[in-house]
């Protein structure tokens, strides 16, 4: 519990047990001179091992923005964890747990992020859903609460069927090729079937959609389809258990690896490994660096471990997980410093932290200041568009370690927009939104 909290209730015992103020004569105001960021992790359950590197990055560049630089522009940040097992219904108790005076929610969890939107303008605390949530609200003149960039699901999917037409030798050779998606039977898992529906329309590829149920250990029957219907490609939308016992299914029938791409949430080093040398050549769409060579590693290594590596790698520096973790925590941390230029050097509301979101402008040189050299693209979010620019690359596991083979992909924006549009249209007529005019917007 935060440590004002915990003030604030030992001086309200004190006076009572004075008898200078009833019980309930109380109404404490809370100062609070710290960044408080909620974070709902998951450390336990079937996806626990995705859940800690992720949590690990996160919470090391907050812990390295403190020591090194005591804080965001002098400002301390403050953090506490809540276990959601990746429970939608514990997720979103977390949330009511820690919202009070909270910066932003990360939900790393698309149920969880559904569920939150709506709470969202009402607590006036903002979602950042980096990389997957309702890809919808990548429309920020229907959502102006969520975030989900630096890119979404359906940009991602998009960017999937760009590269195998280029693996092809071009888009018009994807007519008559057959693509398999294994997916997550979950809203996450469902977000890419819209888009690659869409483009399965435009391009002639035969599309078939393989559900697999949570937490995804059983998968026989889904792979025995897989053989049956002898995919030139496979697509997977996976994760946690789900990744590796995949992996292991496919290298068992002697599928291509090198033909079968994950998700971004489905190419981590605890998906490959436990596959050993079957893991050998699959691949996985990324946005951010991938090892340990960039100069914020090198910073974290120094400032928060003291230059002990043996204790860094004990939580899972480096690894792409980790370093998705470290993303995440520059992109919001970057976002309250924007704030901070607009309204001041101060603790930010969830409010003033919202305006940073939708004014972040994260250019090469600044990505450079930040030891982000090379690490991610440049960013700018609008009011009109909360997703930002889109692009992802492939990375290819090597049996050691992932290495990025391809250029960065820019997603099918033509395509992708106009579906997002039309589907952030749909949700407010059905929640009676009024569309926010974004010219009219400081």
């Amino acid at each position: 519990m935060r440590r004002w909290k915990i003030e604030i209730k030992f001086l309200t015992r004190v006076l009572v047990a004075a008898g200078l103020v009833t019980a309930f004569a109380v109404t404490p105001v809370l100062a609070q001179d710290e960044q408080f960021i909620p974070l709902l992790v998951y450390r336990t359950g079937p996806y626990a091992p995705n859940g800690i590197p992720t949590a690990n990055g996160y919470v090391d560049y907050l812990k390295l923005l403190n020591a090194r630089d005591g804080g965001i522009n002098g400002v301390k940040v403050k953090w506490e964890e809540c276990e959601t097992k990746y429970n939608t219904k514990i997720g979103v108790e977390c949330y009511e747990k820690l919202k009070s005076g909270a910066s932003v929610v990360n939900p790393y969890s698309t149920g969880i992020t559904y569920q939150l939107i709506p709470k969202a303008p009402v607590d006036k605390v903002p979602i950042h859903s980096m990389g997957y949530g309702r890809t919808a609200a990548a429309d920020g003149r229907i959502f102006k609460w969520a975030f989900n960039f630096p890119t979404t699901y359906w940009s991602q999917a998009s960017a999937f069927v760009k590269y195998v037409g280029e693996q092809e030798g071009s888009m018009d050779k994807l007519k008559g090729k057959k693509i398999a998606l294994v997916y997550h039977n979950s809203p996450y898992g469902k977000e890419p079937i819209p888009t690659l529906t869409i483009l399965a329309e435009k391009y002639g590829y035969d599309l078939k959609l393989l559900a697999v149920d949570h937490p995804g250990q059983e998968q026989k029957a889904t792979w025995l389809q897989v053989r049956r219907y002898r995919p030139d490609w496979i697509f997977m939308w996976g994760w946690g258990v789900m990744n590796q016992v995949a992996i292991k299914e496919a290298a068992s029938i002697k599928f291509p690896m090198d033909h079968f791409i994950g998700v971004w949430w489905s190419g981590s080093e605890s998906d490959v490994v436990p596959a050993g040398e079957g893991a050998k050549g699959y691949k996985s769409g990324n946005f951010h660096g991938v090892g340990s060579g960039f100069g914020v590693h090198a910073d974290i290594l120094k400032h928060v471990y003291d230059g002990d590596e043996a204790a860094a790698k004990g939580n899972n520096f480096g690894e792409v997980l980790y370093n998705r973790g470290v993303m995440n925590a520059v992109y919001d941390t970057e976002a309250i410093r924007t704030a901070m230029g607009k309204y001041g050097n101060g603790v930010m509301s969830g409010e003033q932290v919202r305006w940073g979101l939708e004014n972040l402008n994260l250019t090469e040189v600044r990505l450079k200041e930040l030891g982000l050299e090379g690490y991610t693209q440049p960013l700018k979010v609008t009011c009109e568009d909360h997703e930002g620019n889109g692009p992802v690359f492939i990375q290819q596991w090597d049996g050691q370690k992932w290495s990025k083979v391809s250029d960065w992909i820019s997603p099918m924006r033509d395509v992708v927009r106009a579906q997002i549009e039309k589907a952030a249209s749909e949700y407010a007529k059905e929640n009676n939104i009024t569309p926010r005019d974004c010219s009219a917007e400081g």
